[in-house]
């Protein structure tokens, strides 16, 4: 059996805080559907499972609800699906539109009843409410009818960490079920979890295109291989991504950081499918102020979308040309004020002796 496992397209995310960019990365999550039917018929993939979330929400436009099902039809063999819980299955949910009856290989499994696959049997868990402490796999039976052994779920792994329980799935959920497979959606990293015998038996396949930074293995969809009955997965991540989504974090402790930031920032593939996240903190010295300009130009002008983040910079406090280098007069009197004044925020003073400095250097231009 040789089966294309992917989860959580979340089609119809907002991307608001992208601005017009949000409209690029909305368009290429469908693109990226499209590449993991691709995927499924370049492996020649028996069928598709789609582990859920499929949807941002169920008040998503339904023309987008068109679009995915005739991108999961082009596949042309058999499409599994779960709701997840972003698209639950609800009165008004998604799955209620008719795109569905059209899609004659889209099955959207609506209930926790076995169905049958090539080579075996699927065992569906769909999500039937946004919140729940209820483990999903629970209802699957233990005992082995022949054949390779499928799970379809949505929830989380125990031992990843969050506030409170949701939909929580043992961590040897597999076994427990007697499952050769359980492929999960929920959490948008690929990440596997292995058998006693170190095998991976159930795996997110994480989302198939990055949803944010800080994602870790995102970006991806994964095809799975197995050879019989109680035969370890071989399972193979293969890259349907199109946008990067890259963060630079740096503390700024001496001369020439900024450089190596700026330097590390240049060197990024793909500047044009690349969104960037710079976020800096520590102290800078005066004279590299124009460095930091650098490299807000460069993220504004060569990639796909950047920002930076200098909030957390603060002015060296052994560099007193921040204050020497202003014109004589009211600014430079305002920034010692600002410097000497212990009643004031350290972080407000910081600020704005930043911006004192920089448009003194506007007007001096």
């Amino acid at each position: 059996m040789k089966l294309l496992h992917t989860a959580d397209w979340q089609i119809g995310m907002k991307a608001g805080t992208l601005g017009d960019t949000g409209a690029r990365v909305r368009d290429e999550r469908l693109d990226a559907g499209r590449r993991v039917v691709e995927t499924a018929k370049n492996h020649k993939a028996d069928f598709v499972l789609v582990a859920g979330d499929l949807f941002e929400d169920n008040a998503v436009d339904r023309v987008l609800v068109q679009k995915v099902a005739d991108i999961l039809g082009s596949f042309g063999g058999s499409v599994f699906v779960i709701p997840g819980n972003h698209d639950p299955l609800v009165p008004g949910a998604v799955w209620e539109h008719p795109a569905w009856r059209s899609a004659m290989n889209v099955h959207v499994l609506k209930e926790e009843a076995p169905v049958e696959i090539p080579g075996g049997t699927l065992f569906p868990c769909p999500v039937l409410e946004k919140h729940s402490g209820r483990n999903p796999t629970a209802w699957i039976p233990a005992e082995r009818t022949g054949g390779i052994r499928i799970g379809l779920a949505h929830g989380t792994v125990e031992g990843v960490r969050q506030d409170e329980p949701d939909y929580p799935i043992p961590r040897d959920a597999a076994q427990r079920a007697g499952l050769d497979y359980l492929a999960l959606g929920h959490w948008h990293s690929y990440a596997t979890y292995p058998g006693a015998d170190g095998a991976p038996y159930m795996a997110y396949s994480g989302t198939h295109e990055t949803t944010k930074f800080g994602e870790r293995d995102s970006g991806n969809a994964l095809i799975v291989e197995i050879a019989a009955p109680g035969a370890p997965p071989s399972i193979t991540p293969v890259r349907t991504g199109g946008i990067d989504w890259v963060t630079v974090a740096k503390e700024i402790r001496e001369r020439g950081d900024l450089q190596a930031v700026r330097e590390q920032i240049e060197s990024l593939a793909n500047p044009s499918n690349t969104l960037v996240d710079a976020v800096l903190s520590g102290l800078l010295v005066a004279d590299e102020r124009a460095e930091l300009d650098h490299i807000e130009q460069i993220l504004s002008s060569r990639f796909l979308w950047g920002r930076l983040d200098a909030s957390r910079l603060r002015p060296s406090p052994e560099d007193d040309t921040w204050i020497s280098n202003l014109p004589p007069g009211i600014i430079r009197d305002a920034a010692r004020r600002l410097r000497d004044n212990p009643g004031a925020s350290p972080e407000i003073a910081a600020r704005a002796l930043m911006e004192l400095y920089a448009i003194a250097g506007e007007v001096s231009q």
